[in-house]
């Protein structure tokens, strides 16, 4: 395999994820508004993607690997997100050097990829995108050995991550009582899918309309978004073809002479039709002749890219300048909602990274914050278990300072540490310090479900309110009030002295006052309780109880 194989391979693995990126997202576990796996693996592999469209189709194997790895680390969100970057990150230093690479040597690679994201997770869960990425590397690596090509790895390499993914629901029990398999393991295995379409000489998996948000390339100057492409207008539509209609080859023939990116899918009753060109009208006309046309959309693309243009140049603009490390403490933390934005400004925090549930932000973005920050020890306030791992990762590309990753899984967490920081000590005495402050957090959260699930025996209906003890499902409600009382007394106990209740963007300040006055008439006198608006999404009320 050539360098310029292997940037389309990579190319088309992400075109894959992104139009796929929604049926990942739906697998989330419990109904509640987190399903981002697919989002954020489309968004890391999308950083890719950016990269290699520049890259010169004549560049080494080895030199397209290594740069699509340092776009993919930068660009991760998301655990899956990292995950997936340090497998190409894994598969990069195995290529480094090389011209091209035979099949044991591509696997090889492969293996050291495996590796690299087996060390980057503390404690391994098995059934997760772990178990579907090292089965099917170790299929793969089987097939080289006995001497396959790359059509025999790859097909070995798709087909025992499909079956692997399968199975991660006997591998990990909360699969199970979700009725889903892994949405990391699906993620991969649409990698792979794309990826194994230019191995197999099918070419380039090709964007599909929704996914042409991911796939405009930074640049400063939005003419070079006009000569990319070659036609202005996506049109598709359905046509409920009339009784005895022609082959919809006919127009697939006529499609192809008036634009490119023709798709014509024929059943019985409807043709579905996809193509870009200059002449919308006639592909109109052309459906016409085989019966009515239905959801026609015509949308032009170079005014699209230009919109895309004009945004990548604002955040250029907008990107926060790196400043001297001369202060001895600093502070970045993540956090979404105007009234949290200034809770953790007030409590010394120096950059906010805005993101958390359902908006994980990527690598990049965490480490521009500790860029920017002007001390010589940093602490990273995650505030969120999907946001750790690529904490970790701007940890380790943050050169220049000493950078503590804390464990903050929630935004109780995130406050309770801020509360605990002592400028008079030593950073390490202020890590255990902290550290120790997040166990002493109950947190409880009320949201609401985005579809209907049976999840533990638990009937759950979409829209229902859900409440969450510790971030695990603890019961089903209907009314927000009354979910927001009965987690709060579940998280109280004897040894409780202090209630932070903070409602969301959804909730009005009236219904949140009302709420808080209920709650304290029936906690105890003894534990003093505050009400903040956070102004944070998804979450009605997010409740610390220490």
């Amino acid at each position: 395999m050539d360098g310029k194989t292997f940037k389309n391979a990579v190319i088309s693995g992400a075109n894959n994820i992104i139009n796929n990126k929604t049926e990942v997202d739906e697998l989330n576990v419990f109904p509640v508004p987190d399903g981002d796996t697919g989002t954020n693996m489309s968004a890391t592999m999308k950083s890719a993607f950016v990269e290699l469209s520049s890259t010169d189709d004549g560049a080494d194997i080895g030199a397209v690997a290594d740069k699509a790895a340092g776009a993919m680390l930068r660009g991760a969100r998301g655990n899956s997100g990292v995950i997936l970057s340090l497998l190409f990150r894994g598969l990069s230093k195995g290529l480094a050097g090389k011209v091209a690479a035979s099949p044991k040597e591509f696997c090889t690679a492969l293996e050291m990829g495996v590796e690299a994201a087996y060390k980057s997770v503390m404690k391994p869960t098995e059934g997760t995108i772990l178990t579907v990425s090292r089965k099917a590397v170790e299929a793969a690596v089987l097939c080289a050995e006995n001497g396959g090509g790359y059509n025999e790895v790859f097909g070995a390499l798709e087909n025992a991550a499909e079956e692997t993914l399968k199975k991660t629901p006997d591998l990990l029990p909360v699969l199970k009582k979700a009725g889903v398999v892994d949405a990391g393991g699906m993620g991969y295995l649409h990698v792979i899918r794309g990826m194994r379409s230019v191995i197999d000489g099918k070419g380039v998996i090709e964007l599909r309309a929704s996914g042409r948000e991911y796939a405009a390339v930074v640049t400063n100057a939005a003419g070079v978004y006009d000569a990319d492409i070659e036609f202005t207008y996506c049109t598709e539509y359905l046509v409920r073809k009339n009784k005895g209609a022609n082959d919809a080859s006919a127009l697939r023939a006529v499609l192809e002479s008036i634009g490119d990116s023709v798709v014509v899918v024929d059943d019985d009753e409807i043709i579905k039709v996809h193509v870009h060109t200059e002449n919308p009208g006639k592909a109109l006309e052309e459906g016409l002749l085989f019966g009515t046309l239905t959801g026609v959309k015509i949308e032009n693309m170079k005014e699209q890219h230009k919109e895309e243009a004009k945004k990548a140049e604002q955040q250029m603009k907008n990107k926060l300048p790196p400043m001297s490390p001369e202060e001895e403490y600093g502070f970045v933390s993540v956090v979404s909602g105007a009234g949290l934005e200034a809770l953790f400004t007030d409590l010394g925090v120096n950059r906010i990274v805005r993101g958390g549930q359902t908006f994980n932000p990527s690598t990049e973005d965490i480490l521009e914050a500790i860029l920017a920050t002007p001390a010589r020890n940093v602490f990273v306030l995650p505030n969120n278990k999907n946001i750790i791992l690529a904490a970790e990762q701007a940890q380790k590309l943050a050169e220049d300072r000493n950078v503590v990753v804390l464990q903050s899984r929630t935004v109780p967490q995130g406050v309770s540490a801020m509360l605990n920081f002592d400028p008079g000590v030593s950073v390490r005495e202020n890590s255990v310090r902290m550290t120790l402050a997040l166990d002493k957090v109950e947190t409880g959260a009320v949201t609401f479900a985005v579809r209907d699930s049976d999840f533990e025996e638990k009937k759950i209906k979409k829209n229902d309110i859900l409440a969450l003890e510790n971030g695990k499902l603890a019961f089903v409600e209907k009314d927000v009030t009354r979910a927001l009382l009965k987690i709060t007394k579940r998280l109280v106990t004897g040894e409780s002295s202090y209630i932070t209740v903070i409602y969301g963007t959804d909730v009005s300040d009236s219904a949140a006052q009302d709420a808080f006055r209920q709650l304290r008439a029936k906690i105890s006198e003894n534990i003093e309780m505050v009400l903040v608006n956070g102004g944070q999404p998804v979450y009605y009320y997010i409740v610390s109880v220490e």
